[in-house]
């Protein structure tokens, strides 16, 4: 989700940072791009002291009492008229203490934030990065809980004055923050595990230190969740893993990057092995469908829902191609290939890095969290895969960033550092830059500097020109005959998915004829059915052509999904796949209920979706609903 503007600034000082500009200059037709784009200017911008408050119990951090404050970014920053900055905490202020209802600073950025730093100072030897990340691990370690049942784990809001809050406003799951796993215990592990080998060298007294933190992280995610390996829930019918982080595809893979990077570093660490092992494997139960079977070999994001992929956090195919490179597997490789050549392709041509399909692509809302998950894919699979057309896709989908999004004009400045919240479904931009919009800019730039051929591409795609991909028909708009109506939810979320508007209830007996408009070309036609747990009958579905000839489509069950399992709804909101592929002249499909059937939507998939890109690049991504992508040079 955007993350909200807050307005509650009257005790904050207004800090000026550089405004972002209308338009950046792109370069000139025909040239290449050799200048790197990583700027920390606004991240750097958003650090702010940390105080370590003594005597907290469980609550210690490396040199405490020589260095009493450390450092971390401010969670938000709001832009002001001027172009200037104001930085702000997560929920309400009260002026009488300078708190905030959640905080300041969280854990969740602070991780991040170092791997940010850690990276740059590895890849580009900035001393004032390494500075940074020194000061970022030292705090996150202050907020890690450090003895008693809950060691480990991680308290995820800090106040200005260095106060903990481990129960905000709103709570946060789980309540106090540090009572179980969670994403910021994933994160904290993310880097640890990537920080420690950078220190272990340079500063071995700091690098055992943090050693020692990531092993009691470690600890209390073998008590958590990994404590429930291979065991198996059922979700709406289907078998998920019981011991991803929080039920989380995206906590389990943030956690694997840190895993697999003490692994590289130290190929005999048995305990960090077993642990991506166990998570590796957890991830890969979660890739689902194929070309042509929705969502088209992507990963589900959670384990309680077979209806939902978030684009925020979906870096699950970097986490298992990574794992599987590692771990020997190539069977891990070739998941996360599938994923990146079939699914990734789809979400580019459709309309971008959407923050969620449930299964349409209902928040079409775009973060810099959801376009860095999809470049950072991308390039871990095509490392390990050795494929320079998977380099030339991550290139697209950084080109988000520099004008090759909903709006057609860049997202975030090389000259400044500065970057957007995101883009609404609208197109409206959130001008606002807080921390995990700047974080994750930040790691898409690295990436594109340490492959300047990537980084040639993204920089060169300024624009959309066009695009064709996944589209959506609404069931409503239909011609209802028979014992059928139109329903209006209370709310579109199901409690697993989201209803793409109002639907058809349709009883025995009843037909309902959805028109498509002009079509392109051929398409892959699926119904979106709100499936029901047992047997409830079956709808045929056909298709009338231009000249007035039908064709059958195929038949689907509108029940026996299965048992609820730990899904929160006994029903699921499922996209289905006909069988026959209709042509360019289809004027309709037609649904013929037999039981009862709530009809949603028809998705349709263009038997080829393509994304036409201007600028520089010049490029051309053609998606096939059988599988694969092409680029081409328009």
């Amino acid at each position: 989700m955007l993350r909200p503007a807050l307005t509650s600034l009257a005790a904050l000082a207004l800090i000026a940072a550089p405004a972002l500009p209308a338009q950046a200059q792109a370069a000139p037709e025909g040239t290449t791009t050799t200048a790197n784009v990583t700027n920390l200017a606004h991240l750097d911008f958003l650090l702010d002291s940390a105080p370590l408050l003594a005597g907290v119990p469980g609550h210690t951090t490396y040199q405490q009492a020589q260095e009493p404050t450390a450092q971390a970014p401010w969670v938000y920053a709001n832009r002001e008229a001027d172009g200037s900055f104001q930085r702000v905490g997560g929920g309400s202020y009260d002026p009488s203490t300078g708190h905030w209802g959640q905080g300041s600073f969280d854990a969740d950025d602070i991780a991040r934030a170092a791997v940010v730093y850690v990276r740059d100072w590895e890849q580009n030897r900035t001393a004032a990065s390494r500075e940074h990340a020194y000061q970022l691990l030292r705090e996150l370690t202050y907020l890690q809980t450090s003895s008693g049942p809950n060691a480990g784990n991680v308290v995820l809001w800090q106040q200005p004055d260095g106060t903990l809050n481990p129960t905000p406003t709103p709570p946060d799951s789980p309540n106090p923050s540090d009572t179980g796993e969670s994403f910021w215990l994933a994160r904290t592990i993310w880097a640890l595990g990537e920080a420690y080998p950078a220190f272990e060298s340079a500063d071995p007294a700091f690098g055992s230190f943090l050693k020692d933190r990531y092993d009691l992280a470690l600890t209390a995610l073998n008590r958590g969740s990994l404590a429930k390996y291979g065991q198996w829930e059922t979700a709406n019918g289907a078998r998920v893993p019981a011991w991803l982080v929080s039920e989380s595809t995206t906590a389990s893979s943030e956690a694997v990057l840190g895993l697999s990077a003490a692994v590289k570093a130290d190929p005999g660490d048995a305990a960090s092995r077993a642990a991506l092992q166990k998570e590796a494997a957890g991830i890969a139960a979660m890739a689902t469908g194929s070309p042509g079977h929705w969502p088209f070999g992507g990963f589900l994001a959670t384990t309680t829902s077979r209806s939902m992929w978030n684009g925020w956090g979906g870096e699950a195919p970097a986490a298992l191609s990574e794992a599987g490179a590692i771990l020997g597997r190539a069977d891990y490789q070739q998941t996360a290939e599938n994923a990146v050549r079939n699914f990734i392709p789809q979400v580019l041509t459709t309309g971008g890095p959407d923050n969620g399909w449930t299964p349409t692509p209902f928040d079409r809302s775009q973060i810099a969290y959801g376009a860095d998950s999809l470049v950072e894919s991308a390039l871990a699979v095509a490392g390990n895969s050795h494929d320079p057309s998977l380099k030339k896709l991550a290139g697209i989908a950084a080109g988000w960033f520099f004008g090759a999004n909903p709006t057609n004009s860049p997202l975030y400045n090389p000259s400044t550092g500065v970057c957007v919240d995101g883009v609404g479904g609208d197109g409206t931009v959130n001008r606002n830059c807080g921390a995990e919009s700047t974080i994750h800019t930040e790691l898409t730039m690295l990436a594109l500097d340490a492959h300047p051929d990537v980084r040639s591409v993204a920089t060169g795609a300024t624009s959309v020109q066009a695009r064709s991909g996944v589209s959506v028909v609404e069931a409503e708009s239909g011609t209802l005959n028979g014992p059928a109506s139109v329903t209006t939810p209370p709310s579109a979320w199901t409690g697993s998915a989201n209803w793409s508007g109002s639907y058809v209830n349709a009883n025995d007996g009843a037909s309902v004829t959805i028109p498509l408009g002009k079509l392109a070309g051929a398409v892959q036609v699926h119904p979106v059915v709100d499936l029901a747990a047992s047997p409830s009958g079956t709808t045929a579905w056909t298709a009338t052509l231009g000249n007035g000839s039908t064709v059958a489509l195929g038949t689907t069950d509108n029940g026996s999904l299965g048992a609820q399992g730990i899904a929160p709804t006994p029903d699921a909101l499922l996209p289905l796949t006909l069988p026959v592929t209709i042509p360019a002249d289809a004027v309709s499909v037609t649904a013929h209920v037999s039981g009862t059937a709530k009809i949603d939507a028809l998705l349709l998939e263009p038997a080829t979706s393509y994304l036409d890109l201007g600028g520089r690049s010049g490029l051309v991504l053609s998606a096939y609903a059988a599988g694969g992508f092409s680029i081409s040079h328009d």
